[in-house]
């Protein structure tokens, strides 16, 4: 052991050059690229209707 070292402290580790922000963004992306889309409400079915008779 060199005299640098310290018995009683733990390591510290660090993921270098990558910030909480980029972590945090990743996960948000991953979470939306990941979840399927919603099936269409009735609120959009009915409009869908609305305009097809209009035409």
């Amino acid at each position: 052991m060199s005299a640098t070292e310290s018995k009683g402290q733990p390591q510290r580790f660090a993921v270098a050059g990558v910030s909480m922000r980029d972590l945090l963004a990743a996960g948000e992306a991953a979470a939306l690229i990941s979840t399927p889309p919603r099936a269409p409400g009735p609120e959009f079915t009915a409009r869908v209707s609305e305009h097809r008779e209009a035409a």
